[in-house]
């Protein structure tokens, strides 16, 4: 019956790492989906009826254009990519995207970090359950404030550009016109954002739950200790 306890004790408490682990792994893999989402060349994906430039792909820092050069008399399709300063005036929806993109990358070391040392301290026989605490809070609420920037930047730009009225223009000695735009193509920045939100949010709500647990757990010595100062009274 002992060697029994023992197992199962040893089976969930097996569970737990795994369970505070797969908040790090979703972090993580947060973090890998944002830097995918901040370098993506697909933000805004133009088709223009135009004779030099027909397609063009603006990220958040560069716009990327295949076109043909003819060389010799061989005629060899390239891309060619320029910063997007040089190719469009500002845009106020694009600089707040880079702006929360870069601190939702930022943040995401925070969350390791602190994250890290709290399964640490909790996974010791007599944790701080104070110090774990502050460290899951502080892991959470970071990932909160980070899925919000990413979900942000990447709806902004995209019903801005889809539904309201977009400040993406292009200065005189650009060889295309707005005017010649013919199509808009929907990407996969919009659904790879949100995905990499709920990826956070996933990974707040571990850390949350993993507060319950400590504290359940600190409550539960304090009546066994409780129980056994009375038994030995």
């Amino acid at each position: 019956m002992v060697l029994l306890t023992l197992d199962m004790q040893r089976f969930f408490s097996g569970k737990g790492c795994i369970f505070k682990l797969s908040a790090l792994l979703s972090s993580l893999l947060a973090l890998v989906f944002e830097i995918i989402i901040a370098s993506s060349q697909c933000w805004r994906p133009r088709r223009f009826d135009n004779n030099i430039l027909q397609f063009v792909s603006f990220g958040l820092w560069e716009a990327y254009s295949p076109q043909e050069l003819n060389e010799s008399g061989t005629v060899t399709k390239m891309l060619v990519h320029t910063t997007t300063e040089s190719t469009r005036t500002s845009s106020p929806e694009f600089q707040i995207a880079q702006t929360l993109i870069v601190w939702a990358i930022l943040m995401k070391p925070v969350v390791l970090v602190f994250g890290v040392v709290a399964i640490k301290i909790s996974c010791m026989k007599d944790p701080f359950v104070e110090m774990a605490t502050y460290c899951y809070n502080v892991s959470a609420s970071v990932l909160c404030v980070s899925s919000l920037f990413t979900l942000v930047s990447v709806s902004w730009n995209h019903f801005v550009d889809h539904y309201g009225q977009t400040t993406l223009d292009f200065p005189p000695y650009f060889p295309v016109s707005k005017e010649a735009l013919i199509t808009k193509y929907c990407t996969t920045v919009l659904p790879l954002g949100v995905l990499t939100a709920a990826i956070s949010l996933f990974s707040a709500v571990i850390f949350l739950s993993e507060i319950s647990v400590l504290q359940l757990q600190s409550w539960k010595k304090a009546q066994h200790a409780s129980i056994v100062t009375t038994q030995e009274a």
